[in-house]
């Protein structure tokens, strides 16, 4: 058949009567149209922007995206320094939610449609339906990636807000139900819930805090050290830099610290300040027995021990601790998870506002008097103006 000669690229019209484009890439290979057309001016046209998108270094390799996504996802993810439990969350996020959908499609054939669909169904779906925010973030950051391997040219993830969570606002104790329960547990696990709730300490920070990093004397914990229990106990480092800090304690739960490592930690600089009733490291499933029990005896109920640490970040900032300060204390490093925070409890917010009323109160009261004052004064000045009486003539 004829061909059409052009500056860039070339027209043929094929023997079904439609016509076929072909151009040089930039990696010197010559590629064909994905499609046909129905006229040679459509061609034409279609040639003219793929030039212009060379030109401007837009071109992607129409053969990159041939990779299926759960190769890319396994590489991705093999690429990234993560800690022992966040990439065993991935794993699991890859494995139960995002392969058995998208592992054997292409990643150049994954569309919005079909995230959009995927998703409906993960919230539908009685098992797992939380998960699906994290999964979906997890979808956008590799394929993210993708388009900065030059593999697809955009991100297909652009459902607004599927990677939000919302969770129910959890509890914060008062300092007395704080102490109710540290009362009613099991004596070697009462140091950790105070410490869990003034030093704002995460669980895999609490179980792998060791002697020499808890000053009692100072009054401060340092955190170096994190532990993992992803069905075997591991040692790790806390999740970012800032999670690498030193918290002060108050002088409130100095005397029972002292008292636990006295009679419960174990022995060494290097021994763990909370270990189990048989001297083994500290585990989760092994403490949630003597948590449930201590919350069942205290009254309190649908309380976990990560609220400890929620109701200590909250007593901080109730305190006046900035929101820098709070970030410190906690180990973050975006200001968004300190800002939680920066809000008051009911009954803060009522002692604030009786305090106002007070105040206003206060302040109305003195005007009035000076209002009072002033008008007494006035009288007293009229008074002394008045003519003599009558009778005082005579």
């Amino acid at each position: 058949m004829a061909s059409n000669k052009r500056r860039f690229g070339r027209v043929r019209k094929l023997s079904s009567g439609r016509f076929q484009a072909r151009y040089p890439g930039p990696d010197g290979v010559d590629r064909p149209a994905p499609f046909t057309f129905a006229t040679r001016k459509e061609a034409d046209r279609w040639l003219t922007l793929k030039e212009a998108e060379i030109t401007r270094d837009g071109w992607l390799d129409p053969n990159a995206g041939e990779v299926r996504f759960r190769d890319y996802a396994d590489e991705w993810l093999g690429t990234r320094e993560l800690t022992v439990k966040t990439e065993t969350t991935y794993e699991g996020l890859l494995r139960l939610h995002l392969n058995p959908t998208f592992g054997d499609m292409k990643l150049k054939d994954i569309r919005e449609s079909d995230i959009r669909k995927w998703r409906a169904a993960r919230r539908k779906s009685k098992k797992g339906k939380g998960q699906a925010p994290k999964a979906y973030r997890l979808l956008r950051a590799i394929l993210n990636t993708a388009v900065r391997d030059k593999l697809i040219r955009e991100n297909p993830c652009q459902i607004e807000g599927a990677g939000q969570e919302y969770s129910e606002e959890r509890p914060v104790l008062s300092v007395a139900e704080v102490f109710k329960l540290a009362d009613a547990i099991n004596p070697r696990y009462r140091a950790l819930v105070l410490l869990a709730t003034f030093g704002s300490l995460r669980w895999g920070e609490l179980a792998g805090l060791r002697r020499r990093n808890l000053d009692v004397d100072k009054g401060t914990v340092t955190v170096r050290e994190t532990v993992y229990d992803v069905g075997e106990l591991v040692k790790g480092a806390p999740k970012s830099r800032a999670g690498y800090r030193t918290v002060r304690l108050p002088g409130l739960i100095r005397d029972d610290l002292r008292r636990h490592l006295d009679k419960f930690a174990a022995p060494g600089p290097d021994g763990f300040v909370f270990v189990g009733v048989k001297g083994n490291q500290l585990r989760r499933s092994n403490f949630s027995k003597y948590w449930a029990d201590a919350c069942e005896a205290a009254g309190i109920k649908d309380v976990h021990l990560h609220d400890l640490r929620h109701t200590g970040n909250t007593y901080a900032a109730e305190a006046g601790a900035s929101l820098r300060e709070l970030m410190n204390r906690m180990g973050h490093s975006s200001t968004r998870a300190a800002l939680v925070y920066l809000h008051a409890r009911d009954d803060r917010a009522r002692e604030l506002a009786d305090r106002l009323g007070e105040r206003a109160a206060k302040e109305l009261e003195d005007a009035s008097s000076a209002d009072d004052e002033s008008d007494d004064r006035a009288n007293d000045h009229d008074e002394g103006d008045d003519p003599p009486a009558v009778g005082a003539l005579v």
